[in-house]
């Protein structure tokens, strides 16, 4: 089996699909709907999935496979969905549910904005997208190293194997909502959205404005340059903000091709 394709696989289905809830509900594409959404693919171990639960345009995301979803969007083998999320194809998986058409339509729709959104080179024009934008990063990679790790990726799990009990966090100024943090503890990892409050985090990579993140995020700004600057301020021992910068750019070479 190739572990790259399945780190691959299952960072699309555990870290990145539950961000559909987040760009359905903002964009409105499942309001006043009802139903069940699955996205499923048959790995080498068996079909794995997730769910979204609709109740008059409220959404819950599930982990797993539902017994009788209405609408299913099924991938018969897992280079198909790694070609399909990593956008190298535009071959449609399997569609069940058909006369939920509002419903397909409604995860079509999401799927296509979360992909051109995830994919953007460049920042939003938008005050209001680029906020987005960086909430579904955050929320991405703080969930994309804790997969790794309990999928036993060699790099994350040796990190976290040894760390007492900690928290790392990724927050914005002036936007309390556009924040992410990931707790470790021998070798065990939970990723949450939203500031940790319960106490001060051990390491913060805070950034000063959207526009900082995004630059650091899209990759198209100079990390040296933006902490001289202050427009990246790193809370906590250096070398521990270096090895999360490792590990955001390892979640990224797997989800981005």
């Amino acid at each position: 089996m190739d572990k790259d394709k399945m780190y691959t696989s299952r960072l699309f289905l555990y870290a990145v699909l539950p961000l559909v809830k987040e760009i359905g509900t903002e964009y409105g594409y499942f309001r006043g709907k009802t139903g069940v959404i699955q996205i499923s693919v048959r790995l080498p171990e068996g079909e794995e999935g997730l769910h979204y639960m609709l109740e008059d345009g409220q959404v819950q995301t599930a982990l797993g496979l539902h017994p009788s979803p209405d609408v299913q969007l099924h991938f018969k083998d897992q280079e198909h969905f790694n070609r399909f999320f990593l956008g190298k194809t535009k071959k449609l998986p399997q569609i069940k549910g058909l006369k939920h058409l509002g419903l397909v339509m409604a995860a079509f729709k999401t799927l296509l904005k979360m992909s051109t959104l995830l994919s953007a080179k460049t920042p939003p024009a938008d005050e209001k997208t680029k906020e987005l934008v960086v909430r579904l990063f955050l929320f991405l990679l703080s969930r994309g190293i804790s997969r790794l790790n309990r999928m036993g990726h060699p790099q994350v799990q040796a990190w976290s194997s040894i760390s007492p009990n900690r928290v790392y966090a990724w927050e914005v100024d002036g936007f309390p909502d556009t924040a992410a943090h990931l707790r470790v503890k021998a070798g065990k990892t939970k990723a949450a959205k939203g500031k940790y409050t319960r106490s001060q985090p051990f390491f913060t990579m805070r950034f000063a404005d959207l526009d900082s993140a995004l630059a650091i995020l899209l990759q198209t700004g100079d990390f040296i340059t933006l902490t001289a600057q202050q427009k990246l301020i790193l809370e906590g021992a250096p070398e521990f903000g270096a090895k999360i910068g490792d590990f955001m750019q390892l979640v990224g070479s797997y989800v981005q091709g």
